[in-house]
């Protein structure tokens, strides 16, 4: 190719790149490990793509950027001490609906998004940062105060749910909830309810809804109102803004979520964090490589800690895994355990993703994390799920419906369920077979799933916020959404029918006894 025909072409790309850089501010104020992954994944995307990328958060980018600017949050804030009101994160395995919205996930909200805006780095952009910015991109988990930084800047908005498909999603963006089939996230059921379940299904939802709007929204709002007084004229309400958020990204994904009606600004991502496996440190590689009867990888994920299981339960496991003769790796906090069996391999942190990826891994144990969960499928190594609290019960359950996985419930391990769990996954072939079919479907897709994110995200850049992809019904008032006018002139009909019907009849009853008389 000639020299000068090669350069003209190259400042091409170059321009025609340029012209569509933007200018994006990510707010990410929940300090949830496991979340900025997803987060971390996005933003490098952003990145390669030639945007600009200003991010308030907790966690360092996985690499250094240019375009890449870090308003910190520090020290982060550690909620497990300061929000969750329990002894141990093994005690929530019995918690009540009510406690694990009021004491645990509102409370950890509002106590971590309150803390971000008392750091000095962060009030001082939001006071003084004359910026413009073409998207705001948050995280769609209980920092919706955030979101009156799309009315400072008069930018569109895209949401990241982290945390999947949550109930509450579905109204903000003009959608009515099925509870018929549509089980809430923190309920242990399918989609294939009974009677009783869809019942309790329905009030569980409705009541956390109920609660979201009375109880938990205003307190979002009066936080807005207090750190957003310094904007000019009246401020927008923070339930209308997040009713002009354009599109959430859901980390979901078929099969492991509910199929179930959505509107376009929905959008399933899940497992766009999943790359390549890469090589392994030296020493884990060499204990996996020599598992000759395969392996086991034992993972709690970052918040819950095997350092902290009780006693009874650790030595019952230890005692079976001492019985094996598959080698172990475990995510265990404490490197010093006393006794530990020469198959087991412990380290205080592990390259999970990449360990899953190792051929010899025949059984991943986990507590049924969304993202372990879906690295479990990507990768297709069956599940020994011991789901703890929040959304780990549903993906288990889900997990155990498609054949791949066996649930024990936590309390109720000793070391023969234990066994006999292990024993079931390691030497029946089913439940392979089912996740290698599961996994397919996973990672069957028409796009890679971080390139889907990329593409809505610049969709409503482009677009302005992308109007056509709102719902009408959001403009309607809850009654109309509902057709609870139409029911109402329906019934109304029904009864103005019935009562003229009486009265009719009445009249032709009268007049037959007053001839009946006069005969």
């Amino acid at each position: 190719m000639n020299t000068k025909l090669f350069a003209v072409l190259l400042l091409s790309c170059l321009a025609w790149q340029h012209s569509h850089a933007s200018r994006i501010l990510g707010v990410f104020v929940f300090p949830g490990r496991s979340h900025w992954m997803m987060i971390d994944a996005i933003i490098n995307e952003l990145l390669d793509r030639g945007h600009q990328v200003t991010a308030i958060g907790n966690y360092a980018l996985s690499r250094q950027h240019e375009n890449y600017t870090d308003i910190r949050i520090a020290p982060i804030y550690d909620f497990w001490k300061k929000s969750v009101k329990v002894d141990s994160l093994y005690d929530l395995t019995d918690i009540s609906i009510h406690s694990m919205l009021v004491d645990f996930l509102y409370s950890l909200g509002l106590e971590t998004a309150e803390y971000g805006y008392t750091r000095e780095n962060v009030k001082d952009f939001l006071v003084n940062d004359k910026s413009n910015f073409d998207l705001i991109l948050a995280e769609q988990f209980y920092q919706e105060s955030y979101l009156m930084l799309a009315h400072k800047y008069k930018a569109p908005i895209v949401t990241v749910g982290t945390f999947g498909f949550a109930q509450y999603m579905g109204p903000i963006m003009g959608m009515m909830n099925m509870w018929s089939h549509v089980p809430h996230e923190f309920l242990p059921y399918t989609d294939r309810m009974t009677l009783r379940q869809r019942m309790y299904n329905s009030m569980v939802s409705f009541y956390e809804q109920l609660l979201r709007s009375v109880y938990y929204m205003p307190k979002q709002e009066a936080m807005a109102q207090k750190n957003f007084a310094h904007l000019e004229g009246p401020l927008p309400r923070v339930a209308e803004l997040e009713r002009q958020v354009s599109v959430i990204l859901l980390n979901s994904y078929a099969p492991l979520t509910t199929t179930r009606a959505k509107v376009p600004g929905l959008v399933q991502v899940g497992g766009l964090h999943i790359k390549e496996p890469k090589s392994l440190p030296a020493d884990i590689q060499k204990f996996l490589d020599g598992a000759e009867h395969g392996a086991i990888f034992f993972s709690l994920g970052t918040n819950l800690k095997s350092s902290d299981m009780p006693p009874e339960k650790l030595a019952a496991i230890l005692s079976v895994f001492r019985s094996m003769k598959q080698r172990v790796v475990w995510k265990f906090e404490d490197e010093s355990v006393k006794n530990l069996p020469k198959n087991v391999l412990i380290k205080s942190w592990l390259p999970q993703s990449d360990i899953l990826g190792h051929p010899n891994v025949k059984v991943f144990i986990t507590h049924g994390g969304l993202l372990g969960t879906q690295e479990g499928v990507h990768r297709a190594v069956p599940m020994l799920g011991v789901p703890i609290y929040a959304d780990q019960h549903l993906n288990m359950n889900k997990a155990v419906l498609g054949g791949y996985a066996v649930k024990l419930y936590f309390p109720n391990i000793t070391e023969t369920s234990f066994r006999w769990a292990l024993n079931e996954l390691l030497y029946k072939p089913e439940y392979k077979q089912n996740i290698d079919k599961v996994s397919s479907v996973f990672r069957d897709r028409p796009v890679p799933a971080v390139d889907e994110a990329a593409y809505w995200i610049e969709y409503v850049i482009r677009h302005k916020g992308a109007p056509q992809l709102r719902s009408a019904g959001l403009d309607l008032p809850w009654v109309s959404f509902a057709l609870l006018d139409v029911v109402g002139v329906l019934l109304l009909g029904v009864i103005v029918t019935i009562w003229l019907v009486r009265k009719m009849a009445v009249v032709v009853l009268g007049k037959l006894n007053r001839k009946n008389k006069v005969e």
